[in-house]
């Protein structure tokens, strides 16, 4: 077999800096929906020494999703999978983000924990609004999130665009949390770990369109009250997400890292008002 394969699905701000980060030495898989965005990231990273294969994928489609980790796999052993695509409610309807931030995660865990190598990690990326749920689920509906087969998730009641409403993407981003947790159990019967990141406000082109939409003030509230006072970099987030894929985390799987700077803390201390 060849190189080890580290597999970054979305290239944007957090992508490319984890895949700059965990690159070295490895064989790199970009994938992305925008082939743009894709060819250009590849060349910056081929440019600075990584050895890079890309690969157009809709996370949204199982069968697009399934080609991406067939592709992977025969690369060569699939070390870590980093899933950042996503969709934030600045940029897309609750239609859309459920389909690309809800779906197109469990899709990812499901067809990469068929080609996951032994002592292999992955990583998915998520948000802090999915500690900020505006109403609980109940146990029975964390219970659809979490164990649903992907195929039929859209089709739970509360995940229907029109009830979920604005409240689509903490709701895509809680049930990460939930998937990553439920599908821990079947990459670990591989050996591998699964673990996912819930940044905070993160300085990047996405990030910046948070920021100048509806809810910027609220944003900057959040980063103000926040223990730290600042926005977060892609490279906190890759600095997290190497110690997740790496050697000192063996132990963890099934968890959550929330790198928000504080702005969680913030609210449940009572320095914020919760999100509306």
């Amino acid at each position: 077999m060849g190189a080890n394969v580290v597999v970054v699905i979305g290239v944007g701000g957090m992508g490319q800096a984890i895949a700059r980060r965990q690159g070295s030495g490895n064989k790199l898989l970009l994938a992305d929906f925008n082939e743009e965005t894709l060819a250009s990231v590849a060349d910056l990273l081929r440019g600075q020494g990584h050895d890079i294969v890309t690969q157009t994928v809709d996370v949204s489609s199982r069968s697009s999703v399934a080609a991406l980790a067939d592709a992977a796999a025969q690369l060569g052993p699939v070390v870590q999978v980093v899933h950042t695509a996503g969709l934030s409610p600045v940029q897309a309807p609750a239609a859309a983000v459920l389909k690309v931030d809800l779906l197109g995660t469990a899709l990812v865990l499901e067809e990469f924990g068929r080609v996951v190598a032994p002592g292999g990690a992955g990583l998915v990326i998520s948000s802090m609004a999915g500690h900020m749920l505006p109403v609980p689920l109940s146990a029975e509906q964390e219970q659809a999130l979490a164990h649903t087969p992907a195929d039929d998730l859209l089709n739970l009641p509360f995940t229907d665009p029109e009830v979920a409403g604005q409240a689509a993407y903490p709701l895509a981003k809680y049930g990460n949390r939930l998937r990553v947790q439920a599908a821990s159990a079947s990459w670990g019967e591989r050996g591998a770990r699964i673990n996912s990141i819930s940044p905070g406000v993160i300085a990047t082109p996405m990030g910046q369109q948070e920021l100048d939409g509806d809810n910027g003030q609220f944003m900057r509230a959040m980063i103000a009250a926040s223990g730290t006072g600042r926005l977060g970099t892609p490279d906190d987030i890759a600095e997290a997400a190497a110690f997740l894929l790496g050697p000192g985390a063996t132990f963890i799987t099934g968890n959550d890292l929330l790198v928000d700077g504080g702005v969680v803390a913030a609210i449940r201390a009572g320095r914020l008002a919760p999100v509306a």
